[in-house]
């Protein structure tokens, strides 16, 4: 009886060593990370137009707070040229910033018309607010042509190059929050309070807002601290 050989024969490959695969558990893949989901949940409308704009409004705020610091360090440099006392009259800007102030106010009662779903109230608060705003602009380019018609322009002094770029920008977006103003107007009139004119309204009264704080400032280090100097 012929004997079997021991080792296979050359020509036979060797059978590679079987791996186990680890089984799958249910607490494995409970614990397994999701970089996804199959199931959307639901995004509200203007979730994403809300913070978009607080976002914007931040940016605006480190701009002003440049050129804030800008004036801060020109404020003083006046190259033998007229200074605060001689540039600045304060009762005109008094009134000036009564008219920011008050459309404030006015913006506020368009708001809560805006919540008892009153358009037209609506929209005759937005006007008041557009006038009051329209006044502000008026003595302000009023202030910068009296003088430039003196020779006080922006390449006077660096005082002045501060002022008119501090106070130009800001005047620069009460002007576009007028435009937005009258764009709400004709949207309220032509859809109503719906909710995407509800939410730019919310977006707009925080801009406008916004304005009137930086205004303040304005006067408080410009005007007034200006004419301590």
């Amino acid at each position: 009886m012929a004997r079997r050989p021991a080792n296979p024969p050359a020509d036979r490959p060797a059978r590679a060593p079987r791996v186990r695969k680890p089984a799958t558990t249910a607490a494995a893949v409970a614990t397994a990370p999701v970089f996804f989901e199959l199931d959307e949940h639901p995004h509200p409308d203007g979730t994403s137009t809300m913070l978009g704009f607080w976002i914007y409004l931040m940016s605006d705020c480190l701009i002003f707070a440049m050129l804030f610091a800008t004036f801060g360090v020109l404020g003083g440099n006046y190259a033998a040229g007229p200074g605060p006392k001689d540039v600045f009259e304060l009762p005109l800007i008094a009134v000036n910033t009564s008219c920011l102030l008050i459309s404030s106010i006015t913006y506020g009662f368009a708001m809560l018309a805006t919540q008892n779903r009153n358009a037209r109230q609506t929209q005759l608060w937005l006007v008041v607010t557009a006038l009051f705003g329209l006044g502000f602009l008026a003595i302000e380019l009023y202030e910068f042509g009296h003088l430039l018609m003196d020779g006080e322009g922006p390449q006077r002094s660096a005082f002045l190059s501060s002022f008119f770029t501090l106070v130009g920008t800001h005047g620069l977006h009460v002007t576009f929050g007028l435009i937005w103003i009258v764009t709400m107007i004709v949207q309220v009139g032509r859809s109503g309070l719906s909710a995407a004119n509800i939410r730019r309204l919310t977006c707009l009264s925080m801009f406008w807002h916004f304005l009137d704080v930086i205004w303040i400032g304005v006067f408080t280090f410009v005007y007034l601290m200006g004419m301590l100097r």
